[in-house]
C-alpha cells in the first residue's frame, strides 16, 4: 500500500518563514488551550494570564522566575556541548546531584572559611564531581561503544540513591526533627548585588550564567576543540581520517558537559535552595534537554528559551488559583511544548504528495 504523501528533508527555509512557522505554532497552542479551557468551563484569558503574566508581574515573582531560568540555562549549556558531539547525555539530573554534593561538602563542613575562598572552592568542587560522574559513561562509550542514552539515564538513579544515603546517614542534620540536610551558613551562600527587597534575593548566579554563555559560545565556535566536537558529531570516521583522537575528544567533551551541569547543582544549593536537598535536580535536567534542542544548541538562544520555560513552569503554579487541577496544568504545558516542537518539524521537513506513477 502506497501512502498519498511522504516526508522529505527541507533543503532551506528563509529566516522570516521560520519566524512565521514558529509564531503559528504558538498561536495554535493558545487556540487549543483556549478550547480546552472552554470545555472545562474556565476563562481562557485568565488562564493564559496566570500562565504567562503572573510569574513576571512584580519584582518578587520575577526574581523567582529568573533564579529558575539561571539554573535551566546552565544545564542547557552543559547538555548542548554533549549533544553537539551527538553524545546523548540524558544524565544531567545525576550530574546536578553530584555537583550539589561536591559543593555541599565544603558548604557544610568548611563553612568557617572566608567567603572569597569558600565559594570558588565550592564552584570548582561542583564542576569536578559532576565532570567525573560524566566521565563514567564517556569512558564506556569510547572504550566499548556502549549506549550512552541508557547509561547516563541509569546513573541518575544511582546519584539520587547516594544522595538519600547521605541524607539519612552521615550528612543528616544535627538538629533536624526528620532526616534532612542542615541549612548553609551565610558565607556559603551566593551573595546578591542589591540589598533592597525583592532584588536582594536575586543572587549573582545570573552573572555566572551569562559569563558561561559567552565562554561556551566562544569555545564551541572559535576554538580548535569546539571544531573537533562538531566534526566528531558529524562523522566519527571523518574525524579519525583527519587524525583526531576521537576517544580523547569524547572524554574531554563529556567531562566539560557534566561539569557544567555540576555547576548548576552548586547554584541550586548555594543560591536557590540554600541547602542540599533531594529536590536539587527536580526534573530540571530533562527540561533543559528540550531547551537545548529547541535552541539548536546555540548558547545565546538558550537565554531566551530558558526564561520562557521558567515562566511557564512558575506560571503552572498560579493555575491552581483558577481552580485548575495540576493534571490540567501539565496538559496545558504539554500542548504548548507539543506545538512548539512540531514547528521545528515543519522548519526542517515538508510533506509532499506521492507520485503514484513513480511509486508503481
Amino acid at each position: 500500500m502506497t501512502l498519498p504523501f511522504h516526508i522529505v528533508k527541507r533543503p532551506y527555509m528563509k529566516t522570516y518563514q521560520q519566524v512565521i512557522v514558529r509564531l503559528l505554532a504558538v498561536l495554535t497552542a493558545f487556540a487549543v488551550t483556549s478550547i480546552l479551557m472552554l470545555l472545562l468551563k474556565k476563562n481562557p484569558g485568565k488562564v493564559l494570564m496566570a500562565l504567562l503574566y503572573e510569574p513576571v508581574k512584580n519584582g518578587y515573582f520575577l526574581v523567582q522566575t529568573i533564579k529558575l531560568a539561571v539554573v535551566l540555562l546552565i544545564i542547557s549549556l552543559g547538555i548542548g556541548l554533549a549533544f553537539k558531539m551527538k553524545f546523548w547525555n540524558i544524565g544531567a539530573e545525576g550530574q546536578i546531584i553530584l555537583g550539589g554534593i561536591g559543593a555541599s561538602y565544603f558548604g557544610l563542613f568548611h563553612s568557617d572559611w572566608p567567603i572569597y575562598i569558600l565559594l570558588p572552592v565550592m564552584l570548582v568542587a561542583s564542576f569536578v564531581t559532576g565532570g567525573m560522574y560524566g566521565l563514567i559513561p564517556a569512558y564506556f562509550k569510547a572504550r566499548y561503544n556502549t549506549n550512552e542514552t541508557l547509561f547516563t539515564l541509569m546513573l541518575n538513579y544511582i546519584a539520587l540513591s547516594f544522595l538519600l544515603f547521605l541524607q539519612y546517614g552521615p550528612w543528616k542534620g544535627a538538629n533536624a526533627m526528620r532526616p534532612e540536610f542542615d541549612n548553609f551558613k551565610k558565607n556559603a551562600l551566593l551573595p546578591s548585588l542589591s540589598s533592597s527587597k525583592p532584588w536582594s534575593d536575586l543572587h549573582i548566579g545570573w552573572i555566572l550564567s551569562l559569563v558561561m554563555v559567552a565562554v561556551v559560545y566562544i569555545y564551541m565556535n572559535h576554538t580548535k576543540s569546539g571544531y573537533e566536537i562538531s566534526v566528531v558529531g558529524e562523522s566519527v570516521n571523518t574525524a579519525r581520517y583527519a587524525g583526531m583522537n576521537v576517544r580523547w575528544i569524547t572524554l574531554r567533551t563529556m567531562m566539560l558537559s557534566a561539569g557544567i551541569c555540576g555547576i548548576a547543582g552548586f547554584v541550586q544549593v548555594s543560591g536557590n535552595l540554600k541547602k542540599l536537598s533531594v529536590n536539587v535536580a527536580g526534573g530540571l535536567g530533562f527540561t533543559a534537554i528540550i531547551i537545548a534542542w529547541l535552541s539548536k544548541l546555540n548558547p545565546v538562544v538558550m537565554i531566551v528559551a530558558s526564561f520562557l520555560f521558567s515562566v511557564m513552569s512558575k506560571g503552572a503554579g498560579f493555575l491552581e488559583y483558577q481552580n485548575i487541577s495540576p493534571a490540567a496544568s501539565e496538559m496545558i504545558q504539554g500542548i504548548i511544548l507539543f506545538c512548539v516542537l512540531g514547528a521545528e518539524f515543519f522548519v526542517n521537513y515538508k510533506i509532499v504528495r506521492t507520485n503514484r506513477e513513480v511509486a508503481k
